[in-house]
C-alpha cells in the first residue's frame, strides 16, 4: 500500500457511507420494500468496505493520472450503483447513463489503458452484444430478472475494460450471485420465490474486471 493508495481508500470509505445515505433519500423510493430514511445496517457496511477498498485500488492498478482519474470517477459511480441497487433495486439512469459518453470519449483520445482507440470498435460492439444476448437469455425468467440498469451498466464497462474483462465481470457477477443464492436458500433466509437483485453481483464482478490481478 502506497500513501495515495491508503488515502484513495479513505477517501472511497467515505463516499461508501455518502452513497448508502444519498441511497435511503434518492431517487425516491416508489415501489421499494425499504421505506426512505433507513438506518444504518448491512448495506452500509458493504457500501464503506467495498468504496474503500475499489478506490484504495485504482492507483495501484492504474499508473497514469488521467487513467486514475476517471477511472476513480467510475469506481465512485459503482459504489453509488451498488448502494441505490442494495436498498431500491434500482440503477438510476442518471448515474449509468452519462457513464457511456465520458468513457467513450476516454477512450477516443487515447487514455484509456485497457482499450486503445484501434480496439474501440470492438469493445463497442462487445459492450452492446453482451448485455443485449443477457437480456434475450433472462426473457423466460420473467421481467426484472435482466434490468435495463444492468444492461446500461455493462455498456460502460464493456467500452472502458474492454471485451475480455467485460466477460470476466459477468462471469464472476453470475458465479457470485448464484454461490450468495445458495448459501440464503440453505438458511432458508429466502426461496425460491424471492427476488434477488443481479446488479449488485455485477458490480462487483465489475471492480473484480476493472482492479483485480491480470
Amino acid at each position: 500500500m502506497t500513501p495515495l493508495a491508503i488515502l484513495f481508500a479513505l477517501v472511497g470509505g467515505a463516499w461508501g457511507l455518502a452513497s448508502d445515505r444519498i441511497a435511503v433519500r434518492w431517487p425516491e423510493h416508489n415501489g421499494a420494500d425499504l421505506p426512505a430514511g433507513r438506518p444504518v445496517g448491512w448495506r452500509t457496511a458493504v457500501a464503506v468496505a467495498v468504496g474503500a477498498l475499489g478506490l484504495g485500488l485504482v492507483p495501484l492498478r492504474f499508473g497514469t493520472l488521467p487513467a486514475v482519474a476517471v477511472v476513480a470517477v467510475y469506481v465512485a459511480a459503482l459504489t453509488l450503483l451498488l448502494a441505490t441497487d442494495l436498498d431500491q433495486r434500482l440503477l438510476p439512469d442518471e448515474v449509468t447513463l452519462p457513464a457511456i459518453p465520458i468513457v467513450l470519449a476516454f477512450g477516443l483520445v487515447g487514455g484509456n489503458p485497457l482499450v486503445s482507440p484501434g480496439g474501440l470498435l470492438v469493445a463497442g460492439v462487445a459492450a452492446l452484444a453482451v448485455p443485449a444476448l443477457l437480456v434475450l437469455v433472462s426473457v423466460p425468467f420473467g421481467s426484472g430478472a435482466f434490468g435495463g440498469g444492468d444492461a446500461k451498466l455493462l455498456v460502460s464497462l464493456g467500452l472502458l475494460a474492454g471485451v475480455l474483462r467485460l466477460i470476466v465481470a459477468v462471469v464472476y457477477g453470475f458465479f457470485l450471485a448464484g454461490a450468495v443464492i445458495v448459501v440464503l436458500l440453505a438458511l432458508r433466509r429466502i426461496t425460491l420465490r424471492s427476488f434477488i437483485p443481479l446488479g449488485p453481483f455485477l458490480i462487483l464482478g465489475a471492480y473484480w474486471a476493472l482492479l483485480g490481478p491480470g
